[in-house]
């Protein structure tokens, strides 16, 4: 049986529209009643990449989150919600974004997501042990509400990459340590998800981010949202929507070979609005594939510095506010400041940076972007 995938229209985030969207949305899979099989417990799982609010389109709009919250709401569902920002505890996080004054009004429950605990997963294609937050393991409903970004690693921040955020922020990056390639990267990232089985996924388009995602982007007007049961599949509709090969996602070929959702077209059903008149083929995105550059065998390994994409400041934008330092997850760091003078702007020693592209994605001035160096692009382009 095909996958599907939902495809809405929704013109703006007046309330009473997207309502109406996420219904439809919902109902076009089934219906509520098809997501309360584990009880009446429901943990909304927004993006909450950072506290920012909701017009700079690095967060899940609060007023999806709050259809969504309504709709299981009525059906009589006892709501929590919570994720864990990469920077700032969740709950203010959730503050900044105007998520946490709609749960309050909702009367939602905020779970655990500092705690971690870890779990013991042998069916593991990688990650047989994960550090997941404790208030997704109560066996609750989980439902994931991600944001339409583009990302400087995975290419996307979709419906797969969100459930990253059930990470406690400050183990965040001993993934990245741990497994800097790219493609053992997204393997933990399917892990994750097959372990925690989120039950639908929301994708919230309605205004996107295109360019410098998933923090230093560009909002963009694409007036849709998404919903599955199959998280691969509705980023798959994604990179359809945005005219990116689904294949340079290494996740999505990945979450295929595991079983969690399939990537391909012809066994995807788009139902609802048309796909094809909602697609934008000047969105800004990296329409190459996502893997990492290889050095050949015969180049010196610092000639790597010359060849990989990597992380460049712009000094002209940087205000020394160390968002970079702090995220950077190698030990010593590779950004970092000049010594112990913090009145002098960081700087990035690429011998020890591993390409996971934190500070990129962290950095809230947009003073971060990836840049392939000179020699690369003569060499793989």
């Amino acid at each position: 049986m095909n996958s599907k995938v939902a495809v809405i229209k929704c013109g703006s985030y007046e309330y009473r529209e997207v309502l109406t969207s996420v219904r439809r949305g919902i109902d076009l899979l089934g219906g509520i009643s098809s997501f309360l099989k584990n009880g009446k417990e429901v943990l909304l799982k927004p993006n909450l990449l950072a506290g920012e609010p909701p017009e700079k389109a690095v967060t899940t709009h609060p007023a999806v989150f709050k259809a969504a919250a309504e709709i299981f709401k009525e059906a009589g569902a006892h709501l929590y919600y919570g994720d864990s920002p990469a920077v700032s505890k969740p709950e203010r996080a959730a503050g900044k974004a105007g998520i946490k004054e709609v749960a309050d009004e909702l009367g939602m429950r905020h779970a655990d997501f500092q705690t971690p605990v870890k779990v013991s997963y042998p069916d593991a294609l990688l990650a047989k042990q994960l550090n997941l937050a404790a208030g997704v393991l109560k066996g609750r409903n989980l439902i994931s509400i991600s944001k339409m970004k583009t990302h400087g690693l995975t290419r996307i921040s979709g419906a797969v990459k969100n459930q990253f955020g059930c990470v406690p922020g400050f183990l965040k990056g001993e993934y990245h340590v741990k497994m800097p390639d790219i493609h053992e990267f997204s393997t933990v990232l399917v892990d994750i998800n097959n372990y925690l089985k989120p039950g639908l996924f929301i994708m919230d388009g309605i205004t996107a981010m295109e360019g410098n995602g998933p923090r230093g982007g560009t909002p963009i007007e694409m007036k849709v949202l998404l919903f599955s049961t199959d998280p691969a599949a509705l980023d798959s509709i994604f990179c359809k929507l945005i005219d990116l090969n689904p294949e340079f996602v290494p996740y999505l070929v990945i979450a295929e070979q595991a079983k969690l959702g399939t990537y391909r077209y012809d066994k995807i059903d788009a139902v609802g609005d048309d796909v094809e008149e909602l697609i934008n083929k000047n969105f800004r995105a990296v329409r190459k594939p996502a893997d990492r550059f290889p050095t050949p065998s015969y180049f010196p390994t610092y000639l790597k510095n010359f060849i990989s994409p990597k992380p460049v400041i712009n000094y002209d934008l940087c205000t020394k506010c160390g968002s970079c330092v702090l995220q950077c997850p190698v030990s010593p760091k590779a950004a970092d400041w000049s010594g112990e003078n913090k009145d002098i702007r960081p700087n990035i020693n690429y011998k020890r940076c591993i390409r996971c592209y934190c500070c990129q994605e962290i950095c809230p001035h947009k003073a971060i972007t990836i840049k392939v160096p000179l020699l690369g692009k003569v060499i793989y382009r």
